[in-house]
């Protein structure tokens, strides 16, 4: 199983703003992506409401995993490099 271990950009960490952001990346792959926090159990990387309730801050290191093994790593890829991203900054601030 493809997974990546990312530490979270945000600076306010997965709320609202980045969780949505995040969620419409997963869903545009069009894979079955889970996101977990260490210690706790993975959750469905789709739903925007079970990304935000990880509670996931900024600085903490979060793992993305995917079943589908042919191809998910270019997908993974991806998405951990949004997720290192601070996506509370709008573009025009960057």
């Amino acid at each position: 199983m493809p997974q990546r271990t990312v530490t979270v950009g945000s600076h306010l960490g997965l709320h609202a703003r980045p969780a949505a952001l995040f969620v419409q990346a997963v869903n545009e792959t069009g894979l079955p992506v889970t996101i977990s926090r260490e210690g706790h159990d993975p959750v469905d990387a789709r739903s925007v409401l079970a990304v935000m309730s990880m509670g996931a801050g900024h600085n903490e290191t979060v793992t993305l995993a995917c079943d589908d093994a042919d191809t998910a790593d270019q997908a993974l890829d991806g998405l951990a490099e949004l997720l290192a991203s601070d996506m509370d900054t709008a573009p025009s601030e960057a």
